[in-house]
């Protein structure tokens, strides 16, 4: 039998071509055109060895296109524009620690945040993404950095990614105003690249000192990344998913269990199994839990 393929008049083709390039992080068009850059390098090559290069007629090449204007909310702040130029990153994490401890709620840690310019990425995100849910939940779950549908909103988990978490959180009774939510890294990386570790760290002492304020009863960490920086773990998600283990604030110390990122589990679906038996024992957790003192 002849298969067909899928023309480019199909609209759920084109609209699965798209959502593929938004996920690897393309969220900007350069060009109206494409460019053949195999021609560019062997012009190139001809003129580094001396040759040249004949150009087209003026009949067969097409009209120099200038190039497009990038939107103002994907264009890196200069230090001009956004302040002094950042400090190294070792002196950045001192000057986090100090400003972190220094927030004696989280609407003033949220305030330090927006003021804090010790982390290159705040110049390359439209704005920050600080939290969304309920402080006062007895739930916490951290991220590791936004993407850009948080970066445009300015709230966590907003994408496909957070639907998927809503569906997983529905599916033991808990929402939005049950659960609080948040990420290490507050600020999206550029292409929604991993963050380096120097600016992991720089953002550290920002998620404990929200997580000591926050104060849940249960935490629970979305993906290796937040596994390994907030519980000191080096094991994969996959080995470190499924266990209890401590998180200790300072003053107390929070029961923590690593389960899969939703963006891993819209990638491969067969760990949604594993990952609900996650959901049902920060369900059993929970119930577990006595209740809390009124305030």
């Amino acid at each position: 039998m002849l298969l067909m393929a899928p023309t480019l008049n199909d609209r759920d083709v084109l609209a699965d071509i798209l959502a593929f390039h938004v996920e690897a992080g393309v969220d900007v068009a350069l060009g109206e055109q494409p460019v053949d850059r195999f021609t560019e390098s062997a012009a190139e090559r001809s003129a580094a060895a001396g040759r040249v290069v004949l150009a087209p007629s003026a009949e067969s090449a097409p009209a120099p296109r200038p190039a497009p204007p990038v939107p103002a909310a994907h264009r890196p702040a200069t230090p001009a524009l956004a302040g002094e130029a950042p400090p190294p990153p070792d002196l950045a994490a001192v000057e986090a620690r100090e400003a972190a401890a220094s927030a004696p709620t989280l609407e003033a840690l949220e305030a330090l945040l927006e003021k804090f310019d010790g982390c290159p990425l705040k110049h390359t995100a439209t704005r920050l993404v600080f939290a969304d849910g309920n402080p006062q939940a007895r739930l916490m779950l951290v991220g590791e950095a936004p993407g850009r549908d948080e970066d445009i909103e300015g709230k966590p988990f907003v994408g496909r990614s957070g639907k998927l978490l809503d569906r997983m959180l529905a599916a033991i009774g808990i929402d939005r105003t049950t659960a609080y939510i948040a990420n290490v890294v507050p600020w999206r990386p550029p292409g929604n690249r991993t963050p380096t570790p120097q600016e992991t760290a720089i953002c550290l002492p920002f998620i404990c000192r929200q997580i000591e304020l926050a104060n849940p009863d249960v935490l629970v960490c979305l993906g290796g990344p937040s596994a390994q920086t907030l519980l000191g773990i080096r094991d994969g998600i996959t080995k470190a998913r499924g266990r209890w283990m401590d998180y200790d604030t300072g003053s107390r110390v929070i029961p923590a269990l690593a389960t899969f990122h939703p963006a891993y589990l819209l990638r491969s679906p067969l760990g949604k199994r594993m990952a609900w038996r996650d959901m049902l024992a920060i369900e059993a957790r929970l119930a577990g839990l006595p209740e809390r003192a009124p305030d």
